[in-house]
């Protein structure tokens, strides 16, 4: 049986009232306890409950994925803002700061006790904020807001241009010639790749993405497939913590295709998987994968950046933003085929439910449930359905944008390309650029060149109105503090005693947990 399940606020409202606001990087209640109860409610054993498991195994990641999903994004986000302890592994990172730098840029990562020691702003978010020496000049951590979005997006192009690469090699198979077609996704043009009859492939037409087609959405050069990988990745170099068990990246690095708790897809036998870590000389593996599932689908689940005030300024500069080139590769809108998260959060300019941050969060659900007949609380699985994420402005193509932006590395070669940087929330996110080096958005601009030199130029012969609109129209795509925005599911309270301490509003799932009493 499927039923299907939406948000009724009115009937939450009283629920929420009963849990008070957490706040960034936060402190474990069970070994720091403290008067304001502000803080992770479980410890760290609790979080990891039976481990991985499987749906018919109460407390285990993924019985708690499929049939209490917002449990586990709620923590997903406390392991994201969880200070880890030495005594649960933290530091030293990678060769405690020692090693050949030039074949292991890892050395240069900063340590940290918290992902949201890189990632802290705004409050309580998975934001901006950090800064490491993976490079001479450094990188700036970008905000990790629509980060699902981002992995399904680049993962369903990454299916079309494989799919046409394919089409070209059977149809020079059938022809016995070459044949050349070209490479798109979404709209967006990928270049051409031609094929022969041997089933060998030419792929030096294509552009913006490497020959075997594979979309790499994060980091700034485009260096990494998955989600997974990041995390496995962060909580090692970041933090030193050791994800060394991790059954897909142990699977996939060696070969095979697995299907991650959060439903990406990591093939080996197409794709170079990263590795986890080893196992630490002294404690072994110390991030069980069932906490990196929950760290996963809180990732694939995290909300996409708000529109702040919009007005006939904003829309304007919107359309000067089009006019001069800008859209060619910050492109405004794409659709995912299969939306694989189980809910979304829309967030605006709304100042009269906003009493905090003239901010309002809409959430509404996207699954649907159903009865497995184990007796278990019904699985709740995501709807599968298309969704257009609007306002990313991204191609998802790696771009040269002229010296300015040219990054040294440590073994003396030069990054030339970069992936476009989605601007959702960029109003937010100064200082500007993969390494930090601009101060405002007017600075970013003009450092702009190469492929983007005529954006560029026409950016600077607009006229004083033009730019104070243009400038607007990107000031008005913002993040914002989940903690601080009320919300549908968290109405703000002003008659709240010690308003706005309390009584704020904010986007809180714990309502949504199949047993709210019991919260994160």
């Amino acid at each position: 049986m499927k039923t299907h399940v939406r948000i009724i606020a009115g009937a939450i409202f009283a629920l929420v009232t009963c849990f008070s606001t957490l706040h960034a990087q936060l402190i474990d209640n069970t070994q720091a306890p403290n008067t304001a109860k502000a803080g992770i409610n479980k410890s760290l054993t609790d979080e990891t409950g039976a481990g991985r498991g499987d749906v018919l195994t109460p407390g285990s990641s993924i019985y708690v994925i499929n049939r209490d999903p917002f449990r586990s994004i709620r923590r997903g986000r406390q392991l994201f803002q969880r200070k880890f302890t030495r005594a649960q592994g933290q530091g030293p990172n990678e060769g405690d700061g020692l090693g050949d730098i030039n074949t292991d840029i890892a050395i240069g990562a900063g340590l940290s006790d918290s992902c949201a020691s890189c990632h802290s702003r705004p409050r309580g978010s998975a934001g901006t904020g950090g800064n490491v020496n993976t490079r001479p000049d450094s990188r700036d951590s970008p905000h990790l807001f629509g980060l699902g979005l981002k992995e399904m997006l680049a993962d369903e192009i990454t299916t079309d241009l494989r799919g046409t690469r394919d089409l070209a090699i059977a149809q020079a198979q059938q022809r016995k010639h070459s044949v050349s077609l070209k490479l798109a996704s979404k709209g967006i043009p990928y270049g051409s790749i031609t094929a022969n009859p041997d089933g060998s492939v030419d792929a030096s037409k294509v552009a913006g993405v490497d020959p075997d087609l594979r979309v790499k959405p994060f980091f700034a050069e485009g260096s990494t497939i998955s989600m997974r990988e990041f995390i496995v990745v962060a909580l090692h170099n970041e933090m030193g913590l050791e994800a060394s068990s991790d059954p897909d990246l142990l699977a996939a690095s060696a070969g095979a295709r697995v299907v991650t708790p959060s439903g990406m897809v990591l093939d080996g036998s197409k794709d170079k998987i990263s590795a986890p870590p080893q196992p630490d000389a002294e404690n072994g593996n110390e991030i069980d994968p069932g906490l990196v599932d929950h760290l996963e689908f809180y990732l694939l689940n995290y909300f996409k950046p708000a529109h702040g005030a919009q007005s006939a300024v904003t829309d304007s500069g919107r359309q000067i933003f089009a006019r001069i080139g800008c859209s060619s590769c910050h492109v405004a809108d794409l659709t995912i085929n299969h939306d694989r998260r189980v809910a979304d959060v829309e967030t605006a300019y709304d100042p009269v439910n906003g009493v905090f941050n003239s901010l309002f969060s809409t959430a509404s659900t996207l699954y649907y449930a159903k009865d497995d007949g184990s007796e278990q609380p019904l699985l709740k699985l995501p709807l599968g359905n298309s969704f257009v994420v609007k306002d990313i402005f991204t191609d998802f193509k790696r771009h040269d944008l002229g010296a300015n932006f040219y990054e040294r590395n440590w073994d003396g070669t030069m990054q030339t390309q970069f992936l476009t940087r989605p601007l959702w929330g960029v109003g937010s996110t100064g200082p500007y650029g993969h390494d930090g080096r601009s101060m405002t958005l007017t600075d970013v601009i003009l450092r702009h060149g190469g492929e983007a030199q005529a954006a560029r130029d026409a950016f600077t012969a607009l006229k004083p109105t033009q730019t104070i609109n243009l400038l607007a129209f990107l000031n008005a795509l913002v993040l914002f503090p989940p903690d601080d925005t009320a919300s549908n599911l968290d109405p703000a309270a002003p008659t709240k005693p010690n308003f706005p301490q309390f009584g704020h509003g904010s986007i809180k799932l714990t309502v949504l947990f199949n047993d709210p009493t019991d919260p994160e």
